[in-house]
């Protein structure tokens, strides 16, 4: 049994503090009395502790007496959260997946000896470790991430619902998405390039351009075609297009009625009641994962197809389960010492280590009724 301390009792951060608390000592952090008492009556053991977490010294209270670390603060405290919890000497797995390049922070965790696994959730995270794999096992040409979670139900006009805070949706709908293609980075609009994707049990959905390969950029330089985009209900991308060129996603104040407002403030607001997943809520989440290229001089090609859907017995959103679980899983891997490697690793890291390390985190899911089907030609 190890001490870990989880950031952030969101929807994520706690379905990761029950998972974790099945084998685990289990404290969880977040300055949300309201969320921290919903997390004790699901658990009583799970110790609590009421904290500002964008102040270093509350959250080096939080992580004091921890073996490991699990960061799910919202992306914007991400960065700085990771930096403070790396100086203070402590393993992590991160999920807030924040703006900035992790890879700043990796001679300061090497320096401190700190083993920090970056941006471990669904995606970015399991594809990343099924591709980090594959580059071990034969000359990858194409890499290729659909992805997202959605609600059962629709409800127009954005037929969405988010697990997560909507400024870190909108995050995904204003940031330049970098793809690679023939070997060369390119940057293109987010929203962009949409198209219709027949999805097995559940239909039309769209896929559009985001900002999904992060590190993959930088670590499989190797691939010279590699993309991500995410899934939604057809017409979302239009409809996001309007508010984004109206300039509701604008941060550059503006004035009204004496005041200044930032229009990004007011649309967050707004969506929040808008897309706000409520307990019990159905949702999915469903990924496509395909890899190409040559193996043992041959053509071949893997694809890996995700359907998960909100858990009734443990009451877990689909998302958070897909995005938690991998994370648990990673930090499992660390805390049972059957991963160590000092510095900045993002998950593909993880993938590249090989078969055993693999099936672990497959293997894992598998237990916890995640299933990701495996496809060679």
């Amino acid at each position: 049994m190890a001490k870990i301390s989880i950031l952030g009792a969101g929807r994520v951060g706690s379905a990761m503090a029950l998972d974790m608390a099945k084998v685990h000592d289990v404290l969880v952090a977040d300055q949300s009395e309201e969320a921290l008492d919903n997390l004790k009556e699901r658990n009583p053991e799970i110790k609590t502790l009421e904290a500002d977490l964008s102040k270093k010294e509350e959250i080096q209270k939080a992580i004091g007496e921890a073996d490991l670390v699990i960061s799910a603060v919202p992306g914007f405290m991400g960065y700085t959260t990771l930096e403070t919890i790396i100086r203070n000497e402590k393993d992590v797995v991160d999920i807030s997946f924040f703006p900035e390049d992790a890879m700043e922070l990796n001679t300061l965790a090497k320096t401190r000896n700190v083993t920090a696994v970056v941006d471990c959730g669904v995606a970015p995270g399991m594809d990343n470790i099924l591709l980090g794999y594959w580059n071990k096992q034969m000359d990858v040409q194409f890499f290729e991430c659909l992805v997202g979670g959605l609600p059962e139900e629709k409800k127009w006009p954005f037929n969405y619902k988010a697990p997560f805070s909507p400024i870190d949706v909108i995050e995904e709908y204003t940031r330049p998405a970098r793809l690679v293609e023939n070997g060369t980075t390119v940057i293109k609009p987010p929203l962009s390039e949409v198209e219709v994707i027949d999805f097995p049990g559940i239909g039309e959905l769209e896929a559009f351009n985001s900002d999904g390969l992060r590190s993959l950029i930088q670590t499989m330089p190797n691939i010279p075609n590699m993309k991500e985009k995410t899934l939604r209900y057809p017409g979302h991308a239009q409809n996001i297009m309007v508010l984004k060129e109206s300039g509701f996603f604008e941060e550059k104040p503006i004035r009204y009625q004496d005041q200044d407002i930032r229009p990004i403030d007011f649309t967050t607001k707004i969506l929040f009641n808008e897309w706000l997943l409520k307990p019990g809520d159905r949702e999915f989440t469903a990924m496509r994962v395909i890899i190409r290229g040559e193996k043992e001089g041959k053509p071949f090609q893997v694809s890996y197809h995700l359907l998960d859907k909100y858990n009734d017995q443990t009451q877990t959103s689909s998302m958070a389960r897909t995005t938690g679980y991998t994370a648990t899983a990673a930090a499992n891997l660390l805390v049972e010492g059957l991963y160590s490697n000092p510095g900045i690793n993002p998950p593909e890291y993880l993938g590249a280590e090989g078969d055993a390390t693999l099936e672990y985190i497959l293997g894992y899911l598998e237990e916890r009724e995640i299933i990701y089907q495996r496809e060679e030609n």
